[in-house]
């Protein structure tokens, strides 16, 4: 079963048409103002206006209230949500519901007893990602460009789909899906030049490299 990739943090149209033309299973677009990633929902929509059917397009939101998430998913055509901040089981559910999307929960991790913390979220969320934790002090949330020991999640199983995330980049994601298990991947900064700008070519050589190890 070929390993899918995500290509998050999508801002421009260069970068859009290059994810698309690598292969890519889902393109992520940031709705979180600190990040230098962060598109406005206007912009969204015109990025996704004319991404194609198979290809999933996901928001990455963080703690997001209502009034965000309406004022973005009333202008942009979404598959996915992706709460990537302190969301609770509770707030999880109540956004799915809500919205009528099916919703990933990432959960930070850096040690075995990290992988706990997916429990609540098992019957409240669609997806799971596994990133790495932040460093002390991160303005931002997620891995910011490092990564974990991917052997935490050999052999592990959870009953719903998982994405891996966190410092990966087109020279090790190989072996973190190998590692790991992993039957999606989910790269931001690991295929970029400078902070939100992306590379085709580090586009097309990460999908080629983790999809020759699946």
């Amino acid at each position: 079963m070929p390993v899918e990739v995500k290509i998050c943090g999508i801002t421009d149209e260069d970068a859009m048409d290059a994810a698309i033309e690598a292969g890519a299973d889902y393109v992520g677009l940031v709705f979180f103002p600190k990040s230098p990633r962060n598109v406005t929902p206007d912009r969204a929509a015109e990025l996704v206006e004319f991404t194609p059917g198979d290809v999933g397009k996901v928001g990455l939101f963080v703690d997001p209230d209502d009034a965000t998430l309406d004022a973005v998913l009333t202008r942009v055509r979404l598959d996915l949500l992706q709460l990537h901040g302190r969301e609770t089981p509770e707030r999880v559910e109540a956004i799915r519901l809500e919205y009528g999307l099916p919703v990933m929960k990432m959960l930070p991790v850096s040690e075995p007893a990290d992988l706990d913390a997916a429990e609540p979220y098992l019957a409240v969320a669609d997806r799971l990602l596994f990133d790495a934790k932040p460093p002390k002090g991160a303005l931002l949330p997620g891995g910011n460009a490092t990564s974990f020991d991917w052997s935490i999640l050999t052999g592990r199983k959870w009953g719903l789909p998982w994405m891996l995330a966190g410092g990966l980049t087109p020279a090790n994601v190989a072996e973190a899906v190998r590692i790991s298990g992993a039957l999606c991947v989910d790269v931001s900064s690991g295929v970029e030049s400078a902070p939100g700008v992306k590379d085709a070519e580090k586009i097309q050589a990460f999908i080629r490299a983790a999809r020759s190890s699946g």
